[in-house]
């Protein structure tokens, strides 16, 4: 048995990672080490159709914000975890509250330095 007959036909992936003080949970069909140094690119965004009456708001919030996005690009730093998934599940927003914020941390410490500094 050959690594490819492990590998699903249409892979699945829910991305979640951290902007602007919100964890976003995606759900993409193409994820991909960016040519970009330090991204990751997601593409071909999965959304519910909602066949109940009950609508998330933060899910139409995801859909209206990545509506004319072909593909992003998410800061490495920013990812939280990528799992490849069997079923979709609801893509969302959480708000992170201070007290959420102590367990997601920026390397290193609090502060933002490029992974390369050039030697004067």
């Amino acid at each position: 048995m050959s690594n490819n007959s492990l590998k699903p036909k249409n892979p699945l992936y829910r991305v979640q990672f951290v902007s602007g003080g919100e964890r976003y949970e995606l759900y993409v069909k193409e994820l991909i080490s960016s040519s970009v140094f330090g991204f990751i690119e997601i593409a071909d965004f999965v959304w519910d159709t909602h066949t109940e009456l009950v609508l998330d708001p933060s899910h139409e919030r995801l859909k209206d914000e990545f509506s004319k996005v072909n593909r992003t690009y998410v800061p490495m730093h920013n990812v939280l975890r990528i799992d490849q998934v069997e079923k979709q599940g609801s893509a969302k927003i959480t708000q992170l509250s201070d007290q959420s914020s102590d367990k997601v941390t920026t390397l290193p410490g609090n502060r933002v330095s490029p992974i390369y500094t050039p030697k004067k």
